[in-house]
């Protein structure tokens, strides 16, 4: 699989939330990054980070709208939709992938936190 159609899967299962699925596209050393926020490192904590994340928001529609791939790493800006305290939330990313060995080795995304703490009651 190339890199680019790994990250369209990828992007894809997070409709479904199916956390162990999702987890399977990490090497073990991740390191994850969400830009506003400290990085998670290590396959478990990241599993860690989105079992919380999944529990508190549920599942994720990834709606893609451009993306591009150059050797091992992929960029797609995307909207990210998901419901806090019954409120829909769309929210504008820009994710980075790196690729090793057929899994995402490191994941950043870039955005900005506050239409979630506006939906969350907090902005």
């Amino acid at each position: 699989m190339t890199p680019d159609t790994l990250v369209t899967e990828f992007c894809k299962e997070w409709a479904d939330a199916d956390i162990a699925k999702i987890v399977d596209y990490f090497t073990d050393d991740i390191v994850y990054h969400n830009i506003p926020m400290e990085p998670v490192v290590g396959r478990e904590a990241v599993r860690a980070f989105i079992e919380q994340f999944v529990g508190a928001f549920g599942n994720i529609d990834y709606q893609v709208k451009r993306q591009v791939a150059n050797g091992s790493v992929v960029m797609n800006e995307r909207v990210d939709v998901f419901a806090i305290n019954g409120a829909e939330v769309a929210l504008p990313v820009m994710g980075v992938f790196e690729i090793r060995d057929g899994k995402i080795s490191a994941w950043r995304d870039y955005f900005d936190m506050a239409p979630i703490t506006a939906a969350a009651g907090q902005g």
